[in-house]
Formats: C-alpha cells, sequence, structure tokens
C-alpha cells in the first residue's frame, strides 16, 4: 500500500479548504491532513481537527487561542495563533503538500515559505501570483517546486497542457460565467445590492471571491495569474463569457488545434485532481450529461461596463508593483462595499484611482510588494472618510 499524502490546508474552514477535506475524507486511503489553520472560525476549526485529527492546528487570531487549545487538550495536537508559527510548521518534514487556500495577499508569506522549504503547492490563492508572480516562479524554479492550480480555469489549462510540453500555445480562453449581473449596464448597476452580488448564478465561493466575481475583478486576477503560470504575454489571453460555466477554459495551439477541459461546476474536482496530480482518483462526484445542455453559449465581455477586467489587463502590461497595487486596492473595496460603505461602480472606480495614485515601483522586491501593498490599502481608506 502507497503511503498517504499529507496535506496541510492553509484556511481550512473557507470554501476550497472544506471541500479540500471532503475529499480527504471520501478518500482517506489516499491522504491525510497534517496541519490546519484558520483565520477567525475557531469553532469550526475545532471541529475539523477533532474530526481529521491533525498534528498541528494553528489559529491566526489570537484572541481564540485558548478557546481553541481548550477544546483540543485532550487530544495529541499541537495548537499556535498568530501567523508566524504557521511558515514553520508548513515546512516540517511530515507535510508532503501544502493547500494554500486562503483569501489574499494573506496567502503570499506562507507560499513562499513553502516553496523554500521544496513543498509541492496545490495553488487556490491566486493573489500570490497577481502580487508576486515574477518572483514566485523564479523561487519555483530555485527550489525545483511545481505549483498545481486549483483555480477551476487554470486547472483546466494545466490539464489541456498535460502531455503538450513541446508545443507552444498560441492563445487561451479563460471562460467567466458573467455573474449575477451579466448583460447590465451601468445605469442597472448603480443600484445594485451586496445581497444581489452574492447570488452566483453557478458557483458556491466564498463572499469575497463571490463579490469579485459579480465585478469581473475575480476574472481579472486569473488573467494575471495566468500570465505567470503559462508565462504568457496579455495578447495571448482573452476573456470570454460562457454562462453555462461547462467549459472551464481552452488552450489554442499554433496548428488551429484547441483544447477545453469541460464538466460540471464544482471544485471538488481541480482540488482533488490538483492533490493527486498526475493520477485521477474515482469519486462520486456528479457527472455531465450532454442531453442536460443542448447549448453552449459564448459572449464577449463589455469592459467599459465591468471595468475591473480592463484594469487587470492595465496593471499586468505595466508590470512592476502595478498588479500588487490594484489586488490591494481590491480587498479594501470589495469589503467596503460588501458592508455597505460604497456602491458597487465605486468598487472599480476607487482601484483605478489607487493604481493611479499609489507609488509605482518597476522592480519591487519582495519587502517592497508588502509597503505598495500598504500603501494601496491606506490610500483606499483615506478616500473614503
Amino acid at each position: 500500500m502507497e503511503k498517504k499524502k499529507n496535506i496541510a490546508i492553509l484556511g481550512s474552514t473557507g470554501s476550497i479548504g472544506t471541500q479540500t477535506l471532503d475529499i480527504i475524507e471520501q478518500q482517506a486511503d489516499s491522504f491525510e491532513v497534517s496541519v490546519l489553520t484558520a483565520n477567525n472560525n475557531a469553532e469550526l476549526l475545532i471541529e475539523q481537527a477533532r474530526k481529521f485529527k491533525p498534528q498541528y492546528v494553528v489559529i491566526a487570531n489570537k484572541r481564540h487561542y485558548k478557546q481553541v487549545k481548550n477544546a483540543l487538550a485532550d487530544l495529541r495536537i499541537i495548537v499556535h495563533a498568530g501567523d508566524d508559527p504557521l511558515e514553520e510548521i508548513i515546512c516540517q518534514p511530515t507535510v508532503d503538500m501544502v493547500m494554500t487556500a486562503l483569501v489574499g495577499f494573506a496567502g503570499l508569506k506562507p507560499t513562499v515559505a513553502a516553496i523554500r522549504a521544496g513543498k509541492e503547492i496545490a495553488l487556490a490563492n491566486k493573489e500570490t501570483l497577481v502580487v508576486a508572480g515574477e518572483l514566485i516562479m523564479e523561487l519555483c524554479a530555485l527550489h525545483k517546486t511545481s505549483i498545481i492550480p486549483v483555480d477551476s480555469e487554470h486547472s483546466a489549462l494545466f490539464q489541456c497542457l498535460v502531455g503538450e510540453k513541446e508545443n507552444p500555445i498560441e492563445k487561451i480562453y479563460l471562460t467567466a460565467s458573467g455573474g449575477p449581473f451579466r448583460g447590465y449596464s451601468l445605469d442597472q448597476l448603480r443600484a445594485v445590492t451586496p445581497q444581489q452580488a452574492l447570488k452566483h448564478p453557478n458557483w458556491e465561493m466564498g463572499a469575497k471571491i463571490t463579490i469579485d466575481s459579480a465585478s469581473m475583478m475575480n476574472k481579472g486576477l486569473e488573467v494575471i495569474e495566468a500570465k505567470w503560470l503559462f508565462d504568457l504575454t496579455a495578447g495571448q489571453i482573452d476573456v470570454i463569457v460562457h454562462p453555462q460555466s461547462i467549459i472551464h477554459s481552452i488552450v489554442q495551439f499554433q496548428d488551429s488545434s484547441m483544447k477545453a477541459q469541460m464538466g460540471l461546476p464544482d471544485m471538488r474536482v481541480p482540488i482533488q485532481y490538483a492533490m493527486n496530480y498526475p493520477e485521477r482518483l474515482q469519486n462520486d462526484i456528479p457527472r455531465f450529461n450532454f442531453l442536460d445542455y443542448p447549448e453552449l453559449t459564448f459572449e464577449q465581455v463589455d469592459t467599459d461596463v465591468f471595468k475591473n477586467l480592463k484594469l487587470a489587463y492595465q496593471a499586468m502590461e505595466k508590470g512592476g508593483n502595478a498588479a500588487c497595487v490594484l489586488n490591494a486596492a481590491n480587498e479594501i473595496t470589495n469589503k467596503l462595499f460588501r458592508d455597505g460603505k460604497i456602491s458597487f461602480l465605486e468598487i472599480a472606480d476607487l482601484n483605478e484611482a489607487a493604481l493611479a495614485n499609489v507609488p509605482y515601483n518597476p522592480q519591487p522586491g519582495l519587502k517592497a510588494l508588502f509597503e505598495s501593498d500598504a500603501q494601496a490599502r491606506a490610500w483606499v481608506k483615506r478616500e473614503i472618510k
């Protein structure tokens, strides 16, 4: 019997984290949990730890440390609090793969630590590559570490490219559902509410990513992530709206042939694929039936209405710290909209203003990226006071 793969799940209480645990439970002969981490959701973290009995548990918010520690006192689980222990724990020899399921800029530091430790990375945190793509890919090459993408679109591209190493990519198509506001005009978007934006038609995701999907920023971040993962230029990356979310992405080769990866919209598929690559495991995930989808349709994105996608392309082409600034601004504007403090259209307006006003750094190192992130967040917060 082959040794089980030990998984460290960073962000185990979020959407990707909980689905990763679902897969581990279903595929108990192949995987086990070595590390579970959460930011604030102590109750769910305790429940997960008691069920899966990892070696380590980390609660980032130190206010919850005693609660978690006391609740797990009868088990042989080492409990830590704060961000600093996390980087050391995921470098332990008992960890085979790190599932980076944290949301936002918070995923950067632990992902860097895992790469330096030579761990296999299942990356569900697109912001790591958006913010520091060049540095991350250089580190992966230096430490001979592989990143297997978990985002459904990038997993689709990754799967389409298996066996195509010698064949250059001519173009890729990232598909987008269009979110809850597909076809809306600017006038219609002025009055939309967070509650409307959180009702995604196809995917079940966390609140931050769901709002990003509604504003098309999620697709913009995916464009930048694809650039670094697959070594592409802006002209090689296209976005098309595909409301049914069956084709997850497409690769076009220089002979004009195209490969698409298809399936029902279920994040457990790319999660499991990343965890057990290159082998595919049998599962009971629902199967796609062509007769249930007699039409698969495609539309162009209106980037004048959904300006965030245009901003992402601009930041990608500008390079330097531009994508870092855009991401940081968006993390703040996304939360401001969810809290009812700004309108939906102000998300993109403030993101655009931050990109224009936060100092540009053409060649930032890791420290400079942290500074740019902080500057962009502070700039947006000053603007809305």
